[in-house]
């Protein structure tokens, strides 16, 4: 009998190195059962040390990916990274309303490197929050991402300002809200989900590893393999974060470079 594939698009930039991005997002995919298909929006020299430079590329090179791997294969969840631009950001949210059958799109609101290197400017933010929160099906900030999008001075720490931070965020358009506590302190990684109207924690042992890059990228592109694979928003995090707990203990074993090496996203099949 002829089989499907669960199919899962990013819309991301791309990291050489392997450990971030496009790169992560596609293994990830591969992990957990889907067929990855990518649309590049910029093209970064970076290795494990850090961003040397980005090239974003422009709104065309964006359409015709986009329209050629759409008008051909169905997709059954979308996951954005790294938008590059406020051009790009205009040009995948009107990307994102062609598709037929709605497939849940999760955006995560990568607006710097970790090691402080700025992808978006200002003006560009808020065009996130008008033209792609209220197309997404869930929106994955981290703690300092998610101060500056609820426009907090400070990064919320208690339970009562990341929950603050999230209903904020949800206000400004998003429908769904995973506030990750990754850089938060404690023994545990703490993620507050807003979804429903209804706040829920999900949270996992924090993994003594110095190889965490693409973190961030892995969550939420294992998040939308798991809706893609018809879970729900709550379910779909709680999968997410078995996964990735367990990628990053793996990826403890090894050393790559000479920086913050990446979690061993296909530690199932090694």
């Amino acid at each position: 009998m002829v089989q499907s594939y669960s199919t899962v698009l990013t819309i991301a930039g791309s990291d050489g190195s392997g450990g971030a991005g496009i790169q992560a997002d596609l293994k990830t995919f591969a992990a957990l059962g889907c067929y990855g298909l990518s649309v590049i929006t910029a093209v970064t020299s970076q290795n494990t040390t850090g961003v040397k430079e980005i090239m974003v590329l422009d709104p065309h090179s964006l359409f015709s990916q986009f329209r050629a791997v759409a008008s051909d294969i169905a997709i059954d969840a979308v996951k954005i990274g790294m938008t590059g631009s406020e051009e790009s950001i205009k040009t995948i949210a009107s990307l994102i309303r062609e598709l037929p059958g709605n497939p849940p799109v999760i955006l995560d609101t990568v607006l710097g490197s970790s090691g402080g290197k700025v992808f978006l400017k200002e003006k560009a933010i808020t065009v996130m929050r008008e033209e792609l929160f209220p197309l997404t099906a869930l929106v994955t900030p981290n703690l300092p991402e998610a101060a500056v999008l609820a426009g907090l001075e400070n990064i919320p720490g208690s339970i009562e300002e990341i929950e603050e931070a999230a209903a904020l965020i949800s206000v400004s358009g998003a429908p769904a809200v995973l506030v990750k506590g990754g850089h938060g302190t404690g023994t545990h990684s703490s993620d507050c989900l807003l979804w429903n109207g209804s706040f829920s924690w999900h949270s996992s042992e924090k993994v003594d590893t110095p190889n965490t890059h693409g973190t961030g990228c892995t969550l939420s592109s294992a998040i939308a393999a798991h809706m893609a694979k018809g879970c729900d928003c709550p379910q779909a995090v709680t999968q997410a974060k078995v996964y990735v707990t367990e990628a990053l203990k793996a990826g403890g074993a090894y050393r790559l470079g000479h920086g913050i090496g990446p979690l061993h996203h296909l530690f199932s099949l090694w």
